[in-house]
């Protein structure tokens, strides 16, 4: 059964930095993509950034680029996303997703209507002015 499950989230200051997790179970790990996503209030959810599993190839949202990273443990039971230098507009609810649709070459796609099928319950990110 694919399982993820965030954590992590919570309430900062601009600038500020937080760390989200995304446990993945046994089988979401063998997906060909993890992915972060978030949506605020009133807007479609967008693609944040990603980890291709076959290679640790890593993919960023020009809005995250230089501020965020993506990481994960050892074992690979978890996959984090460092956020630092936050900004209002990073606030959202903030989820993890597996898909196995790639592209031709290697590599995942941001959005999240490429085949990300299997979603946590999300973690909230408040950043305030």
């Amino acid at each position: 059964q694919v399982q993820l499950a965030e954590s992590g989230g919570g309430s900062v200051q601009a600038g500020g930095s937080l760390r989200l997790s995304c446990a993945v179970s046994e089988f979401a790990r063998s997906s060909a993509c993890i992915g972060w996503f978030r949506q605020a209030p009133g807007q479609e959810r967008e693609g944040v950034a990603n980890f291709y599993s076959f290679n640790g190839r890593l993919t960023y949202a020009d809005s995250v680029k230089g501020r965020f990273t993506i990481s994960q443990d050892n074992a690979k039971r978890t996959l984090f996303l460092h956020m630092n230098s936050l900004k209002p507009e990073d606030t959202a609810m903030y989820y993890c997703a597996a898909s196995n649709q790639q592209m031709n070459g290697g590599g995942c796609f941001l959005g999240p209507e490429f085949g990300y099928s299997y979603w946590g319950q999300g973690t909230q990110v408040t950043v305030s002015a």
